[in-house]
This record gives structure tokens, C-alpha cells and sequence, in this order.
């Protein structure tokens, strides 16, 4: 059995940007979960995404993302994602 390994990116956005930087990463592919924190570094929502995970299973993930969003200003994306 093989360890699959994962390596992790940031991205630093406004609260207005969150929502259509995650589905520009989604669309990119082999993520593995999503952690979006708030300025002071504490994780706001966490959400594992399964290679399958697309259409309407992602609508309440997105409402999700949408409300917290319109509560920060400034917040990290951290993106974990299948290494080849």
C-alpha cells in the first residue's frame, strides 16, 4: 500500500473573492480539502472534497462558503491537493 502524499497551498483573498476562488481551485482538480481561515489564523470551515464531489453535492458547500465569506474581509484559502 502506497502513502499518497498531499502538499498544501495558501492563498491570501478579500471576503467578496472567497467563493469564486474555491470554484476556480475545484475546477483545477485533485483537491483533497479546503480550509478557509479568518485573519487571526483561527479555520472558519474546513470541507474535505471526494474526487466525485460536483454539481448539486456542492450546493450547500458553497452556501457554506457564501456565508462565511460575507463575514470576513481578509482570509486565507489553504488547499490541500493530491501530489502526482
Amino acid at each position: 500500500m502506497t502513502k499518497e502524499k498531499t502538499k498544501k497551498e495558501e492563498f491570501k483573498v478579500s471576503g467578496e473573492d472567497v467563493v469564486k476562488r474555491v470554484k476556480e481551485l475545484v475546477k483545477e482538480g485533485n483537491i483533497r480539502r479546503i480550509i478557509i481561515k479568518n485573519e487571526e489564523g483561527k479555520t472558519l470551515i474546513e470541507v474535505p472534497l471526494t474526487i466525485g464531489a460536483v454539481g448539486a453535492v456542492l450546493l450547500p458547500i458553497w452556501a457554506a462558503i457564501g456565508a462565511v465569506a460575507a463575514l470576513v474581509t481578509k482570509c486565507t484559502i489553504i488547499v490541500e491537493k493530491k501530489e502526482d
